[in-house]
């Protein structure tokens, strides 16, 4: 089986397609007691990351659809892609989970990769469709 990387121009992975689901997971379980994260704080974490071929990140591309903070921490995220034949499938849920983790009082992160609904321009934040040029 080839690598995402060993592929020939042109020829991507599979991806999975609608109804199945990729999960990513990172970081453990915080003590007892410990500050848990806010919501800006996950927030401006997932900011940090992008798709590789997208100069706008995940967040305000409207790619992550849900995410729950748990009173211990516990972070659950549901995000899409912006198509099921996305070359980064692969990883970016999992870049997502690494940087929520690493975020003071986060714990355990899981990222489910969904894709109902679809990703449409419609979901973006309006600073990306500026930077993108839609309208």
């Amino acid at each position: 089986m080839y690598g995402p990387y060993d592929l020939p121009p042109g020829m991507y992975p599979p991806a999975p397609m609608g109804g199945e689901e990729e999960t990513a997971r990172a970081g453990a379980p915080l003590q007892p007691g410990a500050p848990v994260a806010t919501d800006e704080q996950v927030v401006e974490a997932m900011r940090t990351v992008f798709d590789p071929e997208i100069p706008v990140n995940i967040y305000d591309m409207g790619l992550i659809y849900e995410t729950k903070i748990a009173d211990d921490g516990g972070a659950q995220i549901n995000m899409s892609l912006t198509s099921p034949a996305c070359p980064v499938a692969g990883i970016l849920p999992q870049q997502v989970a690494d940087a929520v983790a690493a975020v003071e009082g986060i714990g355990e992160v899981i990222v489910e990769l969904v894709w109902d609904p679809p990703w449409s321009p419609d979901l973006m934040a309006e600073d990306a469709k500026l930077a993108l040029g839609i309208e």
